[in-house]
């Protein structure tokens, strides 16, 4: 072969774009002229070329049929071109017309059916290879566990394993065991492994820092610590990988301690160490511990990236304090991190989390780049402000809706009160063939229940039947409550009763069900069937509770309740139970008693506890104590009309007419206008 062959094939071998396949087409010619292009060494490197350069592979097809005598090269190169231009059907064809195929034949293969995501089509192939080689097996292994089937994977390797030779065996190759050990670690697979640690200690493979971390990070996540610090000792100098690993271990079960003891046995930890402690913090939602370690870090010169930034901003937002987040987002700024949409995301989920909706949009606005996980973020941030046709763009820019995008937009639309588009939306989902979750149902027989639509509800559950969620509590919940809206409350308890196991949402909905309906005895009874059952009641418990109470005038039990929720039940009254006993009092004529319940709330009373207290006052003919808390209401609300038309009619009630017309030219001089009545026989004219 002469010297200039060599240059100008060289030269051919440095063509690989596509911009440089006019250059590529020269040397061709000069080939051509000088007569080399015929030998082979030429036409592959040619045929090489074009396969690297041309956009379509009309070329290299076309070197290739005009090549007299092709070896493995020649086929293996065209068949690898097609693959990678994702023509599997064409790579095919010529591998099954390859009189000769060799191991790189049967690896481009299996890997480029594997990457254009064939694994029916990969498997068989790999059954008929004649010796089983590391890349085509750790390649479908990562098919199937990028498809979640690690069960799949597992049967897999445990065939080939009792078909093994010992000439060349998976089992003795790293980036197969690693990418098991990984797959054991996502599903917790501790047995498998432990057959797999007992097959590297079987073939002797070295324990190097990949396969070390992957093996301390499979029994960290298993919480088998003492296997996994025993593999520590094994390893010649264990990395910071497999210390991040044994960090994260303990810290995803909750043993800080243990975690910072191995942390601190570094000296001078890297960016890695330092992610591992603050995400170990982070999960086990130590907020404050999270902001001193990330003060810790930078005040030893270690620059943060988004990993950091992501872990910090998840425990700003578990902490819910505004000046935390908004602390972060200048410290991002600072770093210029922003950018960086897990970071974004992070970002947009504290200030959401902490109220700030505007804020949180602010963020999502100035970003250039989405994502599906971003956009899905934004529906539920704008859903959650009340923003729902915001929400409704955000779904419909998402190109490539998945699960999570039309659950956060159907459950966006049934908390916004926006029943029927909830439900329109969940058939669409439906008639699209699309995975139904228990997210999902739920919303949509909620959406039902807030419009007693009982037929269409009963439409849903039986999907649920057929699909096999009827044992989903989440489900249950919002059945139980959607026969109790629509007055069946029998049908509810019968579902309710039907239950293999209970937690305390599906206790509440059966609790506000019986008190919705005025079942004030029903509730009592279940409430103590509850506590029977070792089930700790929450905030919802005791607004049922209460709200029994309310409506059946059992002012001693309620009150008895009220003060027992937070000195047995250590839980802090909110506003609508301090609402339910104002209403009680009210309801039992005890006026100034209620009076004297709202002032000693460690919070300002709103405009309706005041007003339910008014009302009180004119049904009992209170004129005196009426007077005062319209005043008050009056002080609380001055543009509101209520309080002034319930004051005036107190007054003309009593006979006071001139007072009465004084109320009224009062709201005319502050121009307070009464709304109009309104009726849905008016509307529909």
């Amino acid at each position: 072969m002469t010297a200039e062959i060599l240059l100008l094939a060289q030269s051919l071998r440095g063509c690989r774009t596509q911009r440089s396949l006019p250059v590529g087409r020269q040397l061709h010619q000069v080939l051509l002229k000088r007569g080399h292009a015929a030998s082979l060494y030429a036409s592959n490197c040619i045929l090489q070329m074009y396969a690297r350069c041309g956009a379509d592979l009309d070329d290299a097809q076309r070197v290739f049929d005009e090549i007299p005598h092709r070896n493995c090269f020649s086929w293996n190169s065209l068949i690898d071109a097609y693959l990678k231009s994702d023509e599997p059907c064409r790579a095919r064809q010529l591998f099954d017309s390859m009189p000769r195929k060799n191991t790189f034949s049967w690896n481009a293969m299996i890997t480029g059916l594997v990457r254009s995501g064939d694994l029916k089509n990969a498997r068989q192939l790999f059954e008929e290879m004649p010796v089983v080689d590391a890349v085509a097996c750790n390649a479908i292994l990562h098919g199937y566990i990028r498809r979640g089937q690690v069960q799949e994977a597992f049967r897999l390797l445990k065939k080939v394993g009792s078909e093994d030779d010992g000439s060349s065996s998976p089992y003795s190759d790293k980036f197969v065991l690693t990418t098991l050990l990984s797959a054991c670690a996502e599903c917790l697979a501790y047995d498998c492994g432990k057959q797999i640690h007992a097959r590297i200690v079987i073939c002797q493979v070295d324990l190097d820092s990949i396969l070390g971390s992957a093996l301390v990070d499979m029994y960290a996540k298993c919480q088998a610590f003492d296997s996994a610090h025993q593999v520590l000792e094994l390893m010649s100098e264990p990395d910071e990988f497999s210390l991040s690993a044994l960090i994260s271990g303990y810290g995803g079960c909750g043993r800080l301690d243990e975690a910072r003891k191995i942390f601190n046995q570094k000296e001078k930890p890297s960016v890695v160490l330092w992610n591992s402690i603050i995400n170990a913090y982070a999960s086990s939602n130590q907020g404050e511990g999270t902001l001193e370690l990330f003060k810790m870090m930078t005040g030893e010169g270690i620059m943060p990236n988004s990993s950091t930034f992501a872990s910090v901003l998840s425990a700003c937002a578990g902490i819910g304090i505004r000046e935390h987040g908004v602390q972060m987002h200048a410290c991002g700024c600072k770093h210029g991190i922003l950018e960086d949409l897990v970071v974004a995301s992070a970002l947009i989920d504290s200030y959401s989390k902490c109220g700030i909706w505007e804020d949180a949009c602010k963020v999502f606005r100035e970003l250039r780049v989405y994502d599906t996980i971003l956009l899905n973020t934004m529906i539920n941030v704008y859903s959650n402000c009340g923003q729902i046709r915001e929400a409704k763009k955000i779904f419909e820019m998402i190109p490539s809706k998945n699960m999570i995008s039309w659950n956060s937009m159907i459950v966006g639309y049934s908390q916004n009160g926006h029943a029927v588009q909830a439900l329109e939306l969940f058939i669409d989902m439906h008639h699209l063939d699309l995975s139904i979750d228990e997210v999902a149902l739920a919303s949509a027989i909620s959406s039902c229940a807030s419009i007693c639509a009982l037929t269409t509800g009963e439409e849903l559950f039986a999907l649920t039947t057929h699909i096999g969620l009827v044992t989903d509590l989440v489900v249950t919940s919002s059945l139980v409550d959607l026969y109790c809206k629509c007055g069946k409350v029998i049908d509810g308890r019968r579902l309710f009763n039907g239950m293999p196991n209970f937690d305390v949402a599906l206790w509440n909905s059966m609790l506000m069900g019986y008190a919705s309906n005025g079942y004030a005895i029903e509730v009592l009874e279940l409430f103590e069937d509850m506590g029977s059952a070792g089930v700790s009641p929450n905030e919802v418990t005791f607004i049922a509770v209460l709200s029994a109470c309310c409506h059946s005038g059992l002012v001693e039990k309620a009150l008895m309740w009220f003060s027992r929720m937070k000195v047995d039940y250590c839980i802090e009254p909110i506003a609508e139970h301090y609402s339910c006993v104002v209403d009680l009092l009210v309801r039992a004529g005890r006026l100034e008693e209620s009076i004297n319940f709202i002032d000693t709330m460690p919070f300002k009373p709103d405009a309706s506890m005041w007003t339910s207290v008014l009302g009180g006052c004119k049904a009992h003919g209170d004129e005196v104590l009426g007077r005062k808390v319209a005043e008050r209401l009056i002080e609380l609300n001055p543009q509101h009309s209520g309080p002034f038309l319930q004051l005036s009619s107190i007054y003309a009630a009593h006979g006071e007419w001139e007072n009465s017309a004084q109320v009224r030219q009062m709201m005319n001089d502050r121009r307070i206008n009464k709304n109009p009545g309104y009726s849905w026989i008016d509307s529909s004219q």
